[in-house]
């Protein structure tokens, strides 16, 4: 196909497209631009599907030789904007492979997670050249315009050793032509690499490399650490210290997860089963829930919160409001370890942080000398969506507690970048949004803990003096995991824990059999995706509690004890209820148990209070079966009567909720 069809093609996709008009609105901008501009530089979107179907041989020119495509559109610097390839595996680059074809200089498609990005810098688009010897014809015009084409360096457009065609003579360049454009660097990695911060290893040893990423103009600040897109763009070479692959991106697409669209037969067969109970189904979920870890019906209680915290995660875009953060008290750390590692791998974002590596995001120079500073993730940022299990609280840093704390308490870390230390003219912040939920525990046993107890204590009043108090507070749930208490009987657990030992992989309980954790892991994927809504009833119930709980938990002195946090960890926990029993609206069962569990922590944080819960009143009896599950609802029953008559009582202004209302 002639250079001139292909040109009469071109013209008529841009006729078809709106893009000759688009050339119009953008001739108009530089037109009342005072700038003196080398290169005019225009933007053609492009739907490979729509010029394929006009035109195959120009639809195959632009795939695969994108460069020399875009002269087919006029010499003019044209950039080709894609909206996406055909999906087929000779257009995807996979980040667990080596791009052999790295050379070939035309587009691929491969997806990844953020972990880290750069300040936005300037690099030249364009420059005007002129001859330095005056005689030469050469030293006027626009003869030596120099224009930046995807994978090239800043020293490819720029630098004083071009010579003239004509003459020999050196090039100046007029820099009153220069055209300067946005430049940011972003590093991605497969999302299968997310396995090396979740805490299990199969004995297979493995490694992972980021893949940079070079943003351009209307593509700069498009990315966000700890989001996974899809990236359009054209493979290129540069030399650092060493030669590495990378990508200049075209074009950028947020990966919206699928749907799993139901749930495995055995959950909607129990689920059926339990229909006519509000409180049935969520406590034979707690009651099974990971029995490869501990036997079924121990630590219901902190089974269920973590169920909960699970099905608050997000694979969405939008903000992640109402974490549950957890906090556990506990005497047996290796089991709660293993316990929370098993939970985190449940979801796509739970992330075990190590201690080697730091929670928020730190700085670093460069890699690649454009003078921009590079933020690397951190744990808390790289679990977007999802759990960051920091492990044993009591292990780490002062300073990182305070970080934490404030993290937690605003849902956002903020970075300083000084100028002076990084070489630039003023210093910069930035702020990321921190939407993820953190997990923790504190080891009853430490020597630090013996050493240093309160005296003090109020009934009911957990002592957590090893961390800081307004920390505690800060966490959603404080959670009491007592093994030689009622809750969680001691010989189950070793009798566990020695099967285990003989048989590691084996199933030992009918329920692991029945309800595996590939179907818990789609339990959550469907549940966590629901949208809900609150009923009046259970909106009233919400407030009417919080009003009443700020009333009594406050003195002269300091104010209430509630913050106007609890309100919103009354919320989640409500949500959070009501997704796990797969429902879309909020009921005021799902309040009790929010309520029941909201209490047992402020107990636990403050001491006991006018409204009395016990620690096991969510999970009241010990045995497990179909009469049990009768009895813990009567009992629930009147925990809900006792509820609406604390709020009648000390909750002014608020509704008193009769049976016959």
């Amino acid at each position: 196909m002639s250079n001139l069809k292909m040109k009469e093609a071109a013209l008529i996709y841009l006729d078809r497209s709106g893009g000759l008009q688009k050339f119009i609105d953008d001739c108009k901008y530089y037109n009342d631009s005072k700038q003196s501009y080398a290169v005019y530089r225009f933007n053609v979107l492009i739907n490979p599907s729509d010029i394929v179907e006009l035109d195959a041989e120009l639809g195959n020119h632009i795939l695969h030789q994108p460069l020399k495509a875009a002269q087919v559109f006029q010499s003019i610097n044209i950039v080709l904007k894609l909206t996406h390839l055909p999906p087929l595996p000779s257009y995807c680059l996979d980040l667990c492979e080596f791009p052999r074809d790295y050379t070939s200089q035309r587009f691929y498609t491969m997806q990844g997670i953020v972990i880290a990005m750069t300040t936005v810098t300037k690099y030249t688009q364009g420059a005007r050249f002129l001859c330095s010897d005056e005689a030469c014809p050469l030293s006027k015009g626009f003869q030596y315009i120099r224009v930046h084409v995807p994978g090239a360096t800043e020293s490819a457009t720029v630098r004083n050793d071009f010579l003239c065609n004509l003459c020999s003579s050196s090039l100046q360049e007029d820099r009153k032509f220069r055209v300067l454009g946005d430049k940011q660097i972003v590093e991605i990695i497969t999302a299968k690499s997310l396995h090396a911060f979740q805490g299990y290893c199969n004995n297979q040893p493995f490694r992972f490399q980021s893949l940079t990423v070079f943003l351009r103009d209307e593509s700069v600040n498009k990315m966000n650490i700890g989001n996974e897109y899809k990236v359009i763009g054209i493979p290129t070479c540069v030399k650092i210290s060493q030669t590495a692959v990378c990508v200049e991106a075209n074009s950028i697409t947020f990966c919206i997860p699928k749907v799993p669209s139901g749930i495995s037969d055995n959950f909607r067969c129990l689920l059926s089963l339990t229909s006519s109970s509000c409180w049935k189904f969520t406590a034979i979920l707690a009651n099974i829930f990971a029995s490869q870890i501990v036997p079924p019906g121990t630590y219901n209680l902190l089974k269920l919160c973590l169920l909960m915290s699970l099905v608050q995660t997000s694979d969405r875009s939008k903000e992640l409001e109402n974490c549950l953060d957890i906090l556990i008290v506990t005497s047996d750390t290796l089991l709660i370890d293993r316990l929370l590692n098993f939970s985190i791998n449940l979801v796509p974002r739970g992330i075990r942080h190590s201690v080697s590596t730091e929670i928020f995001p730190t700085l670093s120079r460069n890699k690649y000398g454009t003078g921009a500073v590079s933020i690397q993730a951190g744990s808390a940022l790289l679990a977007k969506g999802g759990i960051c299990f920091i492990g044993d609280l009591a292990s780490h840093k002062k300073d990182k507690l305070e970080q934490l704390q404030s993290a937690v308490e605003s849902r956002s870390i903020t970075v300083y970048i000084s100028g002076k230390k990084f070489g630039d003219d003023v210093d910069q912040q930035m702020t990321f949004p921190v939407q993820c939920s953190f997990w923790s525990f504190l080891d009853m046993d430490s020597p630090s803990r013996r050493n240093i107890q309160k005296t003090n204590m109020l009934i009911g009043q957990m002592d957590c003096s090893l961390i800081p108090a307004n920390l505690v507070e800060s966490f959603a749930l404080l959670i009491n995991c007592n093994e030689s208490s009622s809750c969680h009987p001691l010989l189950p657990t070793v009798q566990h824990t020695l099967k285990k030992a003989i048989d590691p992989e084996g199933l030992l309980y009918l329920a692991s059999k029945q309800f595996t954790t590939e179907d818990f892991e789609k339990l959550l994927a469907f549940a966590k995706n629901l949208n809900v809504e609150f009923s009046l009833e259970a909106e009233r119930m919400i407030h009417g509690y919080y009003l009443a709980s700020r009333r009594i938990r406050t003195d002269s002195i300091y104010g209430s004890k509630l913050s106007a946090s609890a309100l919103k960890y009354l919320v989640s926990l409500s949500e959070a209820h009501a997704r796990l029993n797969l429902r879309n609206k909020v009921l005021k069962e799902d309040v009790l148990i929010a309520a029941l569990l909201f209490e047992t922590s402020l107990t636990l944080k403050y001491g006991a209070a006018v409204f009395c819960v016990a620690p096991n009143a969510v999970f009241p009896f010990e045995q497990y079966n179909e009469e049990y599950l009768e009895q813990r609802d009567v009992f629930l029953t009147e925990c809900q009567q006792q509820l609406q008559q604390f709020i009648a009582t000390y909750g002014p202004g608020t509704a008193i909720f009769a049976s016959d209302e």
